[in-house]
Formats: C-alpha cells, structure tokens, sequence
C-alpha cells in the first residue's frame, strides 16, 4: 500500500518519471544505479550507488523494498532473477532477457503468429556468404545492446555487410530487410498480476537519426491498424505472460502491412505524453501494476505531440560552451508541457528533456509542435 517503498533497477529519464509518479501516490523509491549525478538517483528517497550485479547491493534493496521494477531493457536478468527470489519483481527477468537479443525476440515475435521484417541470423562473416540476395538493401544490427540507432549500419549489398559485421565487431548480429514504410507506429500496454491489461492510444513515431523526434497522438492511421496494434501487443504480453509496461514498435508498410520491429519492456519515449495527455500517464500504470493495484484508465484527454529534446539544442555552430535554450519562448505557447531529466550535461544525442504540445486535434498539436522546433532551432522531421 501506499507508504511502501519500491524499487527501480536503472537510474535514468524513465526511472526519473517513475519516481515522480510513485511519490506522488505516496510511495517511496529506491534507486539502485551506479552514477551518482544519475537523473532517478537524483529524485529518488534512497540511491544506491552500485551496480547492477553487485549482490551485496541488490540484497540491500531487497531488504528495504516490497516490489521492484526496471527502467531499461539492458539491466542484466540476472540481477531481476536474484531479487524475485524474495520479493515482487516486475517484469520477469525472463521476459526482459527476450528483448536483449534481437535473434531471440524475432524468433518469439514469430512464435506468437506475428511478422516481423524478413532477416537472418548473423553469428559470424561466413553467415553473411547465403545472405539471400532479397535482404538487400539491408540494415545489420548488433543482436544486444543496441538503442537509438546505435549498433545498427545501412548495408547495399554482402560486401558491405561483411565490412559492417566487423565495424560494429564480429558480434551476433541480424541482417534485416530494409522495408518501404508508410509510418512508425507503437503501442504501449499496461499488464497486471491478475493478466487484466489495458493499451494506450497508438502512437505515430518520426525519427531524425535513428532516434525518436517526435510522436503524435492518436496515430492518424485508421481504426483497423489501430486495433490490429493493440491486438499484437497484447498477444505478444499474453504469450510471454508480461507483467508491467510494456511498449511493442511496428512498422506500417507502403502495402499496408503491419511489422513488428522490436520490443521494450518497460515505458517508452513514444509514451511520454501521456504524463500530461491521458487520464493514467504510463508511470502511474508502472506503479500501479507493481503494487498490485487495479490498472487506471487510459482514456486521451486530447491529441498531443511529443518533441524530444537532444542535446544538440544547447550548442549552435558559434557556441563554445552549453547555453540553456529559450524556455520561456517555448512556453509562450500555452498548450506546451516542459520536461526536464536533470542532466547535468548537455551532449549531441544526448536526450535531455521533451515538451508535449496539447491540441484539439493531431493537426493543431503538430502545427504547435513545428512553431516550437523552428523557434528553438530544432531541426525536425518534415511536416
């Protein structure tokens, strides 16, 4: 109940909300992460400074907390399966252990009578010799630890997917089929102990660089590929038997096919507006789902458009150092919500904050959306 403590493996922007969701229900919350200047550690009631595979420090938030959750798919699940032995654990370590490697989780999404882009297994540069020549043009993505576009190299023909396979270091990776897309989309579900789940509205993702820029919400995409998303999305949490947040991304191709492209399991960046556009935001539903509480709903209170901000924006081309860009510009907008990570320092790539723009419609939230990147000098996705 309320007054408990709870915890977070990870000490990042998603633990940073989740705090903040679960203080404000009157939880407490230890983080356990080895930064000391991390961005949760700095909110949280407790941080422990360790990592993640440190016994000695995982037994301690043990001790201390009734149920403990995670904030990033690459905590080891290892560290989730100690702490389940004793206490309320969420998600699984053996569901998250199925998103840390691509191999693994194409094979699953598979399993659960969902398409995924055609691809091969890559475990060494003699794979890269039967390559169909059908895969190509292709992206080669390293199977674990790859984010944001990291770990992943655009791929013409074998040739240069063998150069690739040792540019991104001869590590199992996945030869991928590059598809003509119509739209990104994701859906974001909640899934409690007693399997009753609920999925947020569908969110239509733009990317600049391999890393989420905007998303806009409701997707503007028709009722049926809606549905068909949240349909997939909650067949792939059934199947796993996934407690907690749980985001699936699709590609919607030219054609009209939906694609699952990949699987984070925990709250996602294309669900951050619904911190301030839904009546249950996907923190509070993390909360709620870890102690065991009834899911709340998911209804919108509007369309909205979410703008990350990356570090890039603290720099121009005469800049030498960091300066804070014009907030109080981008506020005058009345409709416009800023979020800040509490990041010390400011790096290109680096995701810093977002805003998310309220509107009675998608159009009107993006028309919103594109003003502020202009005055901000944030140089957008295409409108």
């Amino acid at each position: 109940m309320p007054g408990s403590w709870l915890g977070v493996l990870g000490g990042g922007q998603l633990g940073r909300m989740f705090c903040a969701a679960a203080q404000s229900m009157g939880y407490r919350v230890c983080v356990l992460d080895p930064d000391e200047a991390s961005p949760a550690g700095a909110v949280a009631d407790r941080h422990i400074r360790a990592g993640y595979l440190d016994e000695a420090a995982l037994d301690e938030l043990a001790a201390l907390c009734a149920a403990i959750t995670t904030e990033f798919e690459n905590v080891p699940a290892a560290a989730l399966d100690r702490l389940a032995a004793t206490r309320v654990v969420a998600p699984a370590g053996r569901c998250v252990a199925i998103a840390q490697d691509r191999m693994v989780e194409k094979s699953f999404i598979g399993d659960c009578g969902l398409a995924v882009a055609p691809y091969l297994a890559v475990h060494q540069a003699d794979d890269l010799a039967r390559a169909d020549v059908t895969l190509f043009p292709g992206i080669l993505k390293a199977a674990r630890l790859g984010y944001d576009g990291k770990g992943q190299v655009r791929v013409a023909d074998a040739a240069a997917a063998r150069a690739a396979f040792q540019q991104l270091g001869g590590v199992p990776c996945v030869l991928e089929k590059r598809m003509n897309l119509a739209l990104e989309l994701s859906a974001v579900v909640a899934r409690g102990f007693d399997g009753h789940w609920v999925a947020f509205p569908i969110a239509e993702n733009e990317h600049r660089a391999g890393i989420l820029a905007r998303s806009l919400i409701p997707a503007r995409v028709s009722q049926d590929i809606a549905w068909q998303a949240a349909d997939a999305a909650r067949r792939i949490a059934e199947t796993m038997d996934y407690v907690g947040v749980l985001c699936v991304e699709f590609f919607l191709l030219d054609d009209g096919r939906l694609l699952v492209n990949e699987l984070a399991p925990r709250p996602h960046n294309s669900g951050h507006w619904s911190i301030d556009a839904c009546v249950t935001s996907q923190f509070e539903q993390q909360v709620r789902v870890l102690a065991g509480l009834p899911l709340g709903s998911v209804r919108p209170l509007g369309a909205a458009v979410m703008l990350n901000l990356m570090g890039d924006l603290w720099f121009t081309a005469s800049d030498t150092a960091p300066r804070e860009p014009d907030w109080p510009r981008a506020l005058a907008h009345p409709q416009a919500k800023l979020h800040l990570y509490g990041k010390a320092q400011p790096r290109p790539a680096r995701k810093m904050g977002h805003l998310t723009l309220l509107g009675d419609s998608v159009d009107q939230a993006l028309h919103e959306a594109v003003a502020i990147e202009r005055e901000l000098g944030i140089d957008g996705p295409a409108h």
